[in-house]
């Protein structure tokens, strides 16, 4: 995928066999904590507003041979796609990470490679959540159908 800087950046995927508002609602609880630019439940898009990580990307930088940065800043963009296999819903999240970075005022915004484990860490986040809510799903399906049969 292109990003502002017309320069390619790398996709993770996993695929989650969940319904879809399942997989939405842990998609938007994962990313609770950060500002939404654009939420689009129907097209099944989310984007971050701008997340300012100067500090963090020079305290990397530090322990490596590189340069400090002016600034630095990234957004996550997120894609989930309805799908079915063996009959069964499955849906296929993407997130994107875009980074960019400037070293000095006079040079222009530049991407940079993101090391993936943020966007690994945001699909396990979301894995763990549809986990969790089937479970209780599960459960409660459970005690309503002994109930029933009591009764």
């Amino acid at each position: 995928m292109k990003n502002i800087a017309g320069e390619s950046s790398q996709t993770y995927e996993r695929n989650y066999f969940s319904d879809f508002n399942t997989v939405w609602q842990a998609v938007l609880e994962t990313l609770k904590n950060n500002q939404m630019d654009v939420t689009n439940r129907e097209g099944g898009y989310v984007q971050t507003k701008w997340i300012d990580n100067t500090a963090e990307k020079n305290f990397t930088v530090a322990l490596g041979t590189a340069g400090d940065y002016l600034k630095a800043q990234y957004r996550f963009r997120i894609w989930a796609a309805k799908g079915f296999f063996n009959g069964h819903p499955a849906i296929k999240v993407s997130v994107q990470k875009e980074q960019l970075v400037q070293r000095d005022a006079l040079e222009t915004w530049r991407t940079i490679a993101t090391d993936s484990i943020d966007e690994m860490t945001l699909l396990y986040r979301i894995g763990r959540i549809i986990l969790i809510r089937n479970k209780i799903q599960k459960e409660q399906e459970e005690k309503i159908k002994k109930e029933f049969q009591q009764k």
